[in-house]
């Protein structure tokens, strides 16, 4: 059970890390795009979204991460 969660825990780790950068991607983009020019309102909106969720997945993944923690810790207590 314990190589499992701790495989568990490992996976999320990767899923944050990815969304994560992800994220950071998605905000450069915006940010340039912001820069170039103002005119285009629909795909700022559109990276501005990509951001949002990768953000939001981001905190998901490492709640899941959190909670394999606790339930390997309470195993091997």
């Amino acid at each position: 059970m314990n190589w499992i969660l701790t495989l568990a825990i490992v996976v999320l780790m990767g899923f944050v890390v990815y969304s994560l950068v992800r994220g950071i991607v998605a905000f450069l983009q915006t940010t340039k795009i912001d820069l170039e020019n103002q005119e285009n309102e629909a795909h700022i909106a559109e990276m501005h979204a990509r951001q949002n969720k990768m953000m939001f997945n981001r905190v998901k993944y490492q709640a899941l991460a959190i909670v394999a923690v606790v339930i390997l810790l309470a195993i091997n207590s």
